[in-house]
């Protein structure tokens, strides 16, 4: 049986971004159960969307993509901000919260690479 896969799926941003999602999961498995519909659900929503926005926005002209990857951008910053509550409130530890912004910034800058690779491609943005 052949695989079934839609183009957005090879995209190397996009799928950093599903190991994004996997990884703030596991982590924020470990946050109290009192935060299970505040910051445990935010940040797992907004490193949802990181995925999400990209995924959308391929599908459309190379200007609304980059609309999308900068909501995309915006939800990986809300992710930055989830992370530093966490290490404030001691859900995480220092290293945890280290790696995760480490994964962040890579994260960040793929989607800035391919923002200025749509901008660089069509010059009329």
């Amino acid at each position: 049986m052949r695989e079934i896969k839609f183009k957005f799926e090879d995209l190397k941003v996009y799928q950093k971004a599903l190991e994004f999602v996997d990884f703030s999961y596991e982590t924020s498995n470990n946050f109290p159960d009192t935060e299970r519909y505040g910051l445990k659900s935010q940040f797992n929503r907004a490193a949802v969307s990181i995925a999400l926005n990209i995924a959308e926005g391929s599908a459309d002209t190379d200007k609304q993509f980059n609309r999308f990857l900068q909501i995309a951008l915006g939800s990986t910053n809300e992710c930055v901000v989830c992370v530093s509550i966490a290490k404030r409130q001691n859900f995480i530890s220092e290293e945890s919260e280290n790696e995760i912004r480490e994964k962040l910034v890579e994260l960040s800058k793929m989607i800035i690479g391919l923002q200025k690779y749509l901008r660089n491609k069509n010059t009329n943005f």
